[in-house]
């Protein structure tokens, strides 16, 4: 049985002589190991000035035998590549039956160094030793874009902005369909609010991923965010219509952020006039945020909003209950209409 398969990533090996070798022993190991049972043609996707393997996206259908095949050359590329990753989704109906993510682990001193500060970056307080890694491998591979893209999230995080945007831009020219690279730099922009240019490098980072990816919601979302900063409530529809409409399981890391999306996405609607509607994101973010008592003040100040604006009953026990909870809007607007 065939499921659809999706690849996206690049291996860059640095070298012509690297890159010449590596793709005379893949083309012996399909022909003679996998009987060309494998899911992609190298030639395709081979990028013969940039010595690179670089598939921005491709999806193809194919068995668990063809499957295997592919991760085992993908496997064994890796060996020789000096940076970059590899991910492969197998997909049924919109369910990941399999992936993997497969990255460079040679001795490479360009790779030891990009694995180390990567690490590092988790790690509280060692960020310049993060900073010092990922500069050695870049030292060693210049076009190394992982190794760019960690090193601004980490001048992100020293709130070294600037240096930020310098490194995921070095990032994006080496690879411009690294969508991680473009989210680092709204985050910077969303820092220095230019809203517009966030919103911008989001757009780039949602069409540069797929909606399997957590990068893909977690962009979507903020961005909803940067609409809302500048009051542009249809554009913070749109997304956080498509954002809340999402069946995020549990462990999903983007489940967390559902009942702040939408309260947010209730407030846009309220914004525009769209009242019924707002009333049912409300309950929503109620419901999702049960036992948080100043975030449900919030919503049950809202609603009570949208539940008036709407002339449906039911407003003044929502007004109340936020007013207990320590809402002086509600309060003060309890006293209003007393």
């Amino acid at each position: 049985m065939e499921f659809k398969t999706i690849f996206s990533g690049n291996f860059e090996f640095g070298t012509q002589r690297s890159f010449d070798r590596l793709v005379k022993m893949c083309e012996h190991r399909i022909e003679n190991y996998y009987k060309s049972d494998v899911l992609i043609k190298l030639e395709d996707f081979l990028d013969e000035e940039g010595f690179a393997l670089r598939i921005p996206r491709y999806i193809t259908k194919g068995g668990d035998k063809s499957w295997r095949n592919t991760i085992n050359l993908i496997e064994f590329i890796a060996q020789y590549a000096v940076a970059g990753s590899m991910s492969v989704w197998m997909v049924d109906n919109g369910v990941v039956l399999r992936h993997k993510t497969t990255e460079p682990v040679s001795d490479k001193v360009a790779v030891q160094s990009f694995l180390l500060g990567r690490e590092m970056i988790s790690e509280k307080g060692r960020e310049i030793e993060a900073m010092e890694a990922l500069s050695r491998a870049i030292n060693k591979f210049e076009r190394h874009g992982l190794a760019y893209e960690r090193r601004g999230h980490v001048n992100y995080l020293l709130n070294n902005f600037d240096d930020a945007i310098y490194d995921f831009s070095k990032c994006i020219n080496i690879n411009p369909n690294y969508a991680a690279a473009y989210l680092g730099r709204s985050l910077v922009y969303i820092v220095k609010e230019d809203y517009e240019t966030a919103i911008s490098d989001l757009e780039k980072a949602i069409k540069r991923s797929i909606p399997l990816q957590t990068i893909y919601w977690k962009s979507r979302k903020i961005k909803a965010d940067c609409h809302l900063a500048i009051k542009d409530y249809e554009g913070a529809i749109f997304e956080l219509k498509l954002f809340t409409s999402r069946n995020f399981a549990k462990d999903h890391p983007s489940y967390k952020y559902l009942g702040k999306a939408f309260f947010d996405y209730g407030k846009a609607l309220f914004a525009v006039g769209r009242h019924n509607d707002a009333i049912g994101a409300f309950d929503r973010a109620i419901q999702l945020d049960e036992g948080e008592e100043t975030l449900a003040a919030d919503r049950l100040y809202f609603r009570g909003m949208a539940l008036k604006e709407a002339g449906k009953s039911g407003f003044e026990e929502d007004l109340k209950e936020a007013a207990n909870r320590g809402s002086q809007r509600a309060a003060k607007l309890l006293e209003e209409i007393a």
